[in-house]
């Protein structure tokens, strides 16, 4: 079985930055074994970068979250240390989701999918619909406890959202 881990904007503004939360950050741990046991088990792992350019706040998101965040090039833009090596899969997207994500998966023919990150009514949610829909046959699971939402209410009606397009929930 060919095995995809995909971490979803661990990033430093997303943790203790610009737009952390203590939610963010006691996921940490639990992320941090799931990339620990992808490595050991020799499945591949993907991350994603929410990627913002110095004009943030003039753009869609920007006029409807004025919060300054996840500027390429800048630390809050990293993803938290440790998490990623060189040569690792890195996708830096400029929106919720990232088509390409989708399409490297669909592509490198994964059977299993499992997401964890941040925010798991955002980003979390918009890319595990993405790749069901570019890979309607791949099992897709989100790791519960290694995703944080904007609020505990949002991350469960994530949740809820996702089961409902079944994706399954462990």
């Amino acid at each position: 079985m060919k095995r995809l881990l995909i971490v979803v904007d661990m990033q430093n503004d997303f943790i203790a930055g610009a737009l952390g939360t203590a939610e963010a950050q006691a996921i940490l741990p639990a992320v941090r074994k799931l990339v620990a046991v992808a490595r050991e088990r020799g499945d591949e792992i993907a991350f994603t970068r929410d990627t913002h350019g110095e004009d943030y706040l003039s753009t869609q998101e920007g006029k409807r979250l004025p919060v300054v965040h996840c500027v390429k090039g800048t630390r809050g833009w990293e993803l938290a240390e440790g998490l990623a090596r060189e040569g690792d899969t890195v996708f830096d997207k400029p929106a919720f989701g990232s088509p390409d994500l989708a399409r490297y998966v669909r592509d490198g023919g994964y059977d299993r999918v499992l997401f964890c990150g941040v925010c798991t009514d955002i980003c979390v949610v918009s890319n595990a619909l993405l790749v069901k829909a570019f890979c309607p046959e791949a099992e897709l699971a989100v790791a519960e406890n290694a995703c944080a939402g904007t609020s505990p209410a949002n991350h469960e009606a994530a949740l809820t959202a996702m089961r409902c397009c079944q994706i399954e929930i462990i």
